[in-house]
């Protein structure tokens, strides 16, 4: 059986394909020489002309001895080939040799004993530049302690995702055994990693762009009893020659820094949740749903609210609001401003009004505080909705009839920036219409243009039949970032009656 037939019997051809150049051999630029029993070159390898200086037509056929050992070394490597070619071994070692341009260059050299099918013997010879191998051998060397005395936590995976080295803190961190890493899918070893992890180190070696301070958590052999957190990056692993080798995953281990956010993250919400409506309150003539959805981080945790107010006459005012910022200090800000909302709805203002005294007393605050706001009355005896926006993304309308569209109303100018220019609208709404308020969490998509994202608001606004609190689950589902930046304020209002003899359009 011929060669080719048994490397089609045994090796799929996946499993053979050609290496680009630019490796760790190209980068030895190891030459092979082979000498017969006497001494003489009958074979001579391209870089052996880059090592030596001599191409193959003035090498082949010499006495290696005599083209590329100075005079004084030629009995000590007489005896080596000697030595070699009775059977004693290999041999390893650095020789100078006499380069074609007369300099004397360093060589590492490995030679060995081969044999032919007649019982020939031949002398091969490897042969690499000894500073460059030497090089090579320091930046390895350092690599390998770097990476086994790092205090962060490192790991290799191939391009199918299966690790192929992880370092001791590393090992520390996860509880797994290194031998327990290696050959395994990054899911096999660790099972409670969020499933995100998987996609983004796919996107990494698709892409080469790293993606850096990846957050997650989990209990881990290590530590059964406690969760940890650890802040985990990704970067794309090349050889010298380009060819993608796999990724890097680097993790430190953050979990008092989370713990500490956690513990904000829970007084944030704990202040939000006590300022929000919990059910908001049905008024005649709407039904009313609401959501509202905190960031995933207490650093994304801010001022968004919503209210839904009674008023006299029957009518209703409908807030939703977004005070710039995160933290603690956003969610006390607006708790101030939904104070403040509250008691001028009571007197009974036209929403710009109310947007105006908004204004001045969040200019007012001791903080420079920037807030949107959208602020809307609706009548159930006139059917008509008044509407005013202060910098607030605009409402989204879903008729009775299936239309549906983004209200173009004046934009007006964010609370705190004084002077605020603010106009009210008037809206006609029709029994089963649906007005939809909203703050930017929900339609703001990490690469993704607002405008898209808009678009992709009206699209899912399709059937005015549909359950409100089905709605709002459609909406945050299909538009919310995945990653939970931001936290994300939604109410929508459907109108049961409308009593008026007649409609006012939107002016």
């Amino acid at each position: 059986m011929g060669a080719a037939e048994s490397l089609e019997r045994d090796y799929d051809t996946a499993d053979v394909a050609p290496t680009a150049s630019g490796g760790l051999l190209d980068l030895l630029s190891v030459a092979a020489i082979l000498l017969d029993d006497h001494g003489k070159i009958v074979l001579w390898s391209p870089q052996g002309e880059d090592l030596f200086g001599y191409s193959a037509d003035e090498a082949l056929g010499e006495f290696a001895g005599r083209l590329l050992i100075h005079e004084k070394h030629r009995d000590i490597v007489l005896g080596l080939f000697a030595q070699v070619m009775e059977g004693g071994g290999s041999w390893a070692g650095v020789f100078p040799i006499k380069h074609k341009d007369g300099s004397t260059r360093r060589v590492e050299f490995r030679n060995m004993r081969l044999q032919d099918e007649q019982g020939d013997h031949y002398a091969l010879g490897l042969a690499a530049d000894q500073a460059t191998l030497r090089q090579v051998e320091r930046e390895l060397a350092l690599a390998a302690r770097l990476v086994s005395q790092s205090p962060i936590g490192l790991g290799v995976l191939d391009t199918d995702l299966r690790y192929v080295s992880v370092n001791a803190a590393e090992e520390r961190m996860s509880g797994v055994p290194v031998a327990e890493h290696l050959g395994r899918h990054v899911h096999d070893v660790l099972p409670l990693l969020d499933e995100s992890f998987e996609t983004t180190i796919h996107e990494v070696l698709a892409t080469g762009a790293p993606v850096l301070d990846q957050y997650t958590s989990a209990r881990t052999p290590a530590d059964p009893d406690n969760e940890h957190a650890w802040s985990i990056s990704f970067h794309r692993l090349e050889a010298p020659n380009g060819k993608t080798l796999g990724v890097v995953t680097s993790s430190v281990d953050v979990t008092e820094r989370y713990r500490a956010f956690e513990e904000q993250r829970r007084t944030v919400l704990t202040l939000q949740r006590s300022l929000l409506p919990h059910p908001p309150p049905q008024r005649p003539g709407l039904a009313v749903a609401s959501r509202y959805q905190p960031a995933r981080a207490a650093s994304g945790i801010g001022g968004d609210w919503f209210d839904v107010i009674a008023l006299g006459g029957d009518k209703t005012a409908l807030v939703v609001g977004d005070v710039m910022g995160s933290g603690v200090s956003a969610a006390a800000t607006m708790g101030q401003l939904r104070t403040a909302t509250r008691t001028l709805a009571g007197l009974d203002l036209d929403p710009s009004q109310v947007l105006q005294h908004l204004d001045r007393i969040t200019e007012d605050l001791e903080q420079d505080i920037i807030a949107t706001c959208v602020y809307a009355v609706y009548d159930p005896h006139s059917a008509r909705c008044l509407i005013s926006l202060a910098g607030h993304l605009p409402p989204a309308l879903l008729r009775m009839d299936g239309k549906h569209e983004l209200l173009d109303l004046p934009t007006g100018t964010p609370l705190g920036v004084g002077n605020g220019d603010f106009h009210t609208s008037v809206l006609a709404l029709g029994r089963g219409d649906q007005l939809v308020l909203y703050t930017d969490g929900l339609v703001e998509k990490r690469g993704f243009p607002i405008d898209a994202c808009m678009d992709s608001l009206l699209v899912l606004l399709d059937d005015p039949h549909r359950s409100l609190d089905e709605t709002c689950e459609v909406l945050l589902h299909a538009l919310r970032d995945p990653g939970g930046h931001d936290d994300v304020a939604l109410l929508i209002v459907r109108v049961l009656q409308a009593h008026a003899s007649e409609q006012t359009p939107l002016s």
